[in-house]
């Protein structure tokens, strides 16, 4: 495999290639030994008795070193898995050791790059075996390599959205939605280095193609403006932290359960079950209710008793259910409490009725809710009163006996 040669003089770039053109001469160092070795067995087979049937050429390329070079790539094929397992576990004794299980899940995301690295090695002991060095396998070899490399460090990915995850457990500014969006930026940058790693492999000036990336910028912007806007606003979210994955919003008319914050937009699952997308731009920048954070939930209502019940069970209507606030293990005590007699209405008297649950769960809200609906009609029978509804009472005075006499004629005319 041949070395990558530095050229440009631009840092950039001289940093972007450094690491893999240290892993291909690393590479090229372990194949070399690797392929000496197997070499040298051939040869003795060569200088054998039958050595002279091994000399034979097939595409120009002698046929011991051709079966050798075929058996060594299926056996890296076939034996990648095992030796994968071999490596991890090796790696795993070492870092369970230490007091962190973020090296136990890099080595355990990094299983698939280890798999697909001996495959790189059987390929570039297949091409050593049979001779075959020139341009197209030098690119090959290289590219899958910078493939290979990157994949190494998008498999640390998961490890660091653990640490950041564990950091926003212990720090309340640092929201589990922007550290899995500052994951989402590392594996785009990671897969946009690669790009541009693979364009400098394959000969393409980097330093011109990312300064026509600056050029067409302005023009990208204008087009993307929308997208940008949309991008800047999920930043904002997760800087202001307004809004959780799981919490109860409601924002721009869409109410419902936050599903996702991705970078482009908002997924909230209503209670209808309908999943609607709301551009984060819009949702940044409109009035957020986030019934979720109160903490609390308020009862509101009027108590309506009939006009028949006397002063004294009033007051002790109202005595009783202020007494039975203050004893309720679901009200918040901390909150505005009020049972006040405030009221004659037209067909009752009012009591005006305010509280707090010490829960915001909708679930629960209902179930002291209905606690509290029970244990008011149980006061209000205990004080010998009753609920009024709707009604109109209607009065007839006495009518003179000759009037009423004249209208009785008057109905038979």
């Amino acid at each position: 495999m041949a070395k990558t040669v530095i050229s440009d003089n631009n840092l950039s770039t001289d940093a972007i290639v450094k690491v893999t053109q240290t892993s291909q001469e690393l590479l090229n160092t372990v194949d070399r030994s690797i392929y000496d070795n197997i070499q040298s067995y051939i040869n003795e087979i060569y200088s054998s008795r039958y050595g002279e049937l091994f000399t034979y050429t097939l595409f120009d390329i002698p046929l011991g070193n051709l079966i050798a070079a075929i058996a060594v790539f299926m056996l890296f094929l076939l034996l990648r898995r095992y030796l994968t397992v071999l490596t991890t576990n090796i790696l795993l004794y070492f870092a369970q050791k230490s007091s962190t299980d973020i090296d136990e899940i890099i080595i355990r995301e990094m299983r698939k790059p280890i798999r697909f690295l001996f495959i790189i090695i059987g390929l570039d002991l297949f091409f050593l075996l049979t001779f075959i060095d020139n341009g197209f396998t030098h690119l090959l070899l290289s590219s899958l390599l910078i493939i290979d490399l990157y994949w190494f460090f998008y498999a640390t990915t998961p490890a660091i959205g653990k640490a950041l995850y564990d950091l926003s457990r212990k720090n309340s500014h640092f929201s589990y939605e922007l550290s899995a969006f500052i994951v989402r930026i590392l594996r785009l940058l990671i897969i946009s280095l690669a790009f541009i790693t693979l364009l400098y492999n394959f000969g393409v000036n980097v330093t011109a193609f990312l300064a026509s990336l600056g050029l067409g910028g302005l023009a990208f912007a204008l087009a993307a403006r929308d997208t940008a806007a949309n991008i800047f606003g999920s930043i904002a979210l997760m800087l202001d932290q307004s809004i959780s994955v799981g919490e109860w919003i409601k924002v721009n008319g869409v109410e419902g359960t936050v599903e996702d914050i991705g970078m482009r937009t908002t997924k909230i699952r209503t209670f209808e079950k309908s999943l609607v997308t709301v551009p984060n731009s819009i949702v940044a920048n409109s009035n957020i209710e986030n019934f979720s954070r109160r903490g609390v939930r308020r009862i509101k209502m009027v108590i309506g008793l009939t006009y028949d019940t006397p002063a004294t069970s009033v007051k002790a209507i109202v005595e009783d259910l202020e007494r039975m606030l203050r004893e309720h293990p679901g009200i918040a005590k901390d909150q505005t409490t009020l049972v006040k007699f405030d009221r004659f209405e037209d067909s009752y008297l009012g009591i005006f009725f305010y509280t707090f649950t010490n829960t915001s769960d909708w679930k629960s809200y209902l179930q002291i809710r209905e606690d509290i609906h029970l244990k008011i009609m149980e006061i209000v029978e205990a004080n010998g009163s009753s609920f009024a509804f709707p009604s109109q009472s209607l009065y007839l005075e006495k009518i003179p006996a000759g009037e009423r006499g004249k209208d009785n004629l008057s109905s038979f005319d």
